[in-house]
C-alpha cells in the first residue's frame, strides 16, 4: 500500500495509491477512515506524504560515508533534528540561499512512524513503523564546516524533500539506494550496508524522545555525497519504495 497526500479540489487530501489510481480517504492514514472516491495517479499533485512533528536524522550510518567524511564509526547513533518547516514534497524546488553557490545532496531511506512510539525494542519497532519513503537530507556543507554542528546547515526551508509516498509493504533491510543529478549516478549502495538498520534506529531514538504518528527518522546517507547547483535536477531512487525528484533553484 502507498499512502499519498495530494492537493485536490482546493483541498489537501490523503489517499491510497496503486500503479494508476488513488483512492481518497476520509481522514489521516493513522486514524479510522473510509474510502471516498478515486482520482488518476497521473493527474494528482503529490505533496509531502506526511507532516511530521519532528524529523530525526542519523549521521554516519554507512561505513563508506564515514570514511569519506573522515569520521570514526560511532559507538552509538549520531542523531540531529531538522525542523518540520524544512519538509519539501515530490517535484518541489530546493532553494539555495542567495549567499551560496551550491548545497549537497544526501539520498536516504526514511522511516515513517505510524503510532506513538516510546522506549520500544528494535523488534517491537516494526509494528510502530507505518512504512518508508525516499528522502534527501539537503546540506549547506560550507555552514556545517563553519558551525561545527549541523542545525543551521540542514535546517533551511525546502531542505528535506520526502516522497513520493509512504510505501507500507517493503522490507527495508536490503534495498538498492541511488541518487542521480541530471541523470548521472552519484550514490549507489544497499541499505544492508547500514551500520544500524532502520528498526534499531527507531528503537534508539524512541529511548530519547517519544515519536508520534507522521514523524520521520532519516536513516543516514551512503558514500558519494556532492554538490547540487541552481538548475540541477536531483533524484533519490530506492528499490521497492519509489523515486523522489526535485529541482534546484
Amino acid at each position: 500500500m502507498r499512502v499519498v497526500r495530494i492537493f485536490q479540489d482546493e483541498d489537501v487530501r490523503y489517499g491510497l495509491a496503486d500503479d494508476s489510481m488513488i483512492t481518497l480517504i476520509s481522514d489521516e492514514p493513522f486514524a479510522a477512515w473510509e474510502a471516498e472516491g478515486v482520482v488518476p495517479l497521473s493527474q494528482a499533485q503529490l505533496l509531502s506524504p506526511v507532516i511530521p512533528t519532528k524529523i530525526v536524522c542519523v549521521g554516519i550510518n554507512y561505513r563508506e560515508h564515514a570514511r569519506e567524511m573522515g569520521h570514526k564509526i560511532p559507538d552509538e547513533p549520531v542523531i540531529f533534528l531538522k525542523p518540520p518547516t524544512a519538509v519539501n514534497g515530490p517535484r518541489g524546488e530546493i532553494r539555495i540561499p542567495d549567499s551560496m553557490e551550491s548545497v549537497d545532496y544526501e539520498g536516504e531511506l526514511a522511516a515513517v512512524i505510524g503510532r506513538r512510539t516510546h522506549r520500544v525494542t528494535a523488534e517491537a519497532a516494526r509494528a510502530h513503523v507505518l512504512g518508508f519513503l525516499c528522502a534527501n537530507d539537503v546540506t549547506a556543507r560550507s555552514l556545517q564546516k563553519i558551525d561545527g554542528q549541523w542545525t543551521r546547515a540542514k535546517g533551511f526551508d525546502t531542505f528535506c524533500p520526502v516522497g513520493p509516498w509512504v510505501e507500507t509493504d517493503v522490507d527495508p533491510l536490503d534495498l538498492k539506494l541511488e541518487t542521480y543529478v541530471n541523470g548521472e549516478l552519484r550514490q549507489s549502495a544497499r541499505t544492508s550496508d547500514m551500520i544500524r538498520n532502520p528498526y534499531e534506529l527507531v528503537s534508539f531514538v524512541s529511548g530519547i524522545m517519544t515519536l508520534l504518528p507522521g514523524d520521520l527518522v532519516l536513516t543516514g546517507t551512503p558514500g558519494g555525497i556532492g554538490p547540487m547547483f541552481r538548475g540541477d535536477v536531483v533524484e533519490v531512487r530506492i528499490e521497492g519504495v519509489g523515486s523522489l525528484i526535485n529541482s534546484v533553484v
